[in-house]
């Protein structure tokens, strides 16, 4: 076993041990009070925070891809790439308007809590899947290409069976990109009572408490990193399986 592996297994367990029982780590984070201020934040329950926040990080990345892969298909096809501009123009709405933007604007229409969140996370998130899913449709080997036409496949075939599985490994690239992002901005939901992890942060900041600004950071920055490298091993899997390893 490697000691890149051995690095992520360990920061996964301090990552689960740290979300169930907080208190254990209350020594270390005592070094970062200041008069006889909390060294774990204990309003929320940890753990309860980051599973909502990776619910709601799940469920934009989700719904961005759907849509994101469905454009990119749809203008990969010879009779609907004239709709290529427009398509592009929709994915680049999330990242024209700054997450803290949309949430503004989300608020009036949404009220507060987990909604405008979803809606910011899931706007940023739609081009990267949308250019990693035109790069893997429009780079294929022509050969390949051929040689499912010459086997009497149909177009429905060739995109499930042919088309996307070897697209597969550069469309997780961009899924990858959309949720890593989405862990670290989703912590600005908490500004409009989302339950996410940026509660913690706030409570650091309001308080003055450098401890609680560190355990927010430091949970969402190693559940990014899992996630990153969780992502990576399973395109590297997925790259072999396509024969592109």
């Amino acid at each position: 076993m490697s000691m890149a592996i051995l690095i992520r297994l360990a920061m996964l367990a301090l990552l689960a041990v740290f979300l169930v029982q907080p208190e254990v780590f209350a020594p270390f984070f005592a070094l970062f009070t200041t008069r006889g201020a909390p060294p774990i934040y204990v309003q929320s329950d940890l753990l309860s925070l980051a599973l909502n926040h990776m619910a709601i990080v799940v469920t934009a990345v989700l719904g961005a891809t759907v849509i994101a892969v469905g454009l990119a298909v749809l203008v990969t096809r010879p009779n609907w790439s004239e709709f290529l501009p427009l398509s592009r123009a929709l994915a680049n709405i999330g990242q024209t308007f700054p997450p803290i933007a949309v949430l503004a604007l989300a608020v009036p229409a949404m009220g507060f809590g987990n909604g405008p969140t979803l809606v910011a996370l899931f706007l940023y998130g739609l081009l990267p899947i949308f250019e990693n899913t035109m790069t893997g449709l429009s780079n294929l080997p022509p050969t390949v290409q051929e040689a499912a036409r010459g086997m009497g496949m149909s177009d429905r075939q060739r995109l499930w069976q042919v088309e996307l599985p070897l697209a597969m490994p550069v469309i997780l690239g961009g899924v990858r990109l959309s949720t890593v992002i989405a862990i670290s901005t989703a912590t600005i939901g908490s500004t409009v009572a989302a339950r996410t992890l940026g509660e913690v942060i706030i409570a650091g900041l309001l308080s003055n408490n450098i401890a609680f600004i560190l355990q927010g950071g430091l949970v969402v920055g190693a559940i990014a990193v899992l996630v990153h490298d969780g992502f990576v091993a399973l395109e590297r899997r997925m790259s072999r399986r396509a024969g592109q390893g």
